[in-house]
């Protein structure tokens, strides 16, 4: 049963955007933290981003981004939709990878990361 659903990617040329959505079934997305991890050819999967769940109690979300794109990805969520995203801004060569979609048990983004979407490929033109 497929329930992290990835979309957005594709072939870009260097220094535009792309934006990347996750959709989530409500029982893996309430109340957990979401992140976007990346698989480049011949390397390990790292971790991008991440979210920490708000109720809406509080204003906004903790969020974490990889030091390497900070200022230009960001990563939101849309608890109505069950969605998060990545923005991904001035996109560099170096961002050529499979984006995936994930969640944990927990509010928090810090932690083991649980559940994986099919991946989505963003290939960064130079």
């Amino acid at each position: 049963q497929v329930q992290l659903v990835e979309s957005g990617g594709g072939l870009v040329q260097a220094g535009t955007s792309l934006r990347l959505s996750c959709t989530a079934s409500r029982r893996i997305f309430s109340g957990n933290a979401m992140g976007w991890f990346r698989q480049a050819p011949g390397k390990e999967r790292e971790f991008v981003a991440g979210i920490s769940w708000n109720d809406g109690s509080t204003y906004g979300a903790n969020s974490w981004v990889l030091n390497s794109v900070k200022g230009r990805f960001t990563i939101s969520r849309d608890n109505a939709k069950n969605a998060v995203y990545l923005q991904m801004n001035s996109l560099e060569p170096g961002g050529t990878a499979v984006y995936y979609c994930s969640a944990r048990d927990g509010r928090t983004w810090e932690g083991l990361y649980s559940y994986w979407g099919q991946g989505t490929q963003v290939t960064v033109s130079s």
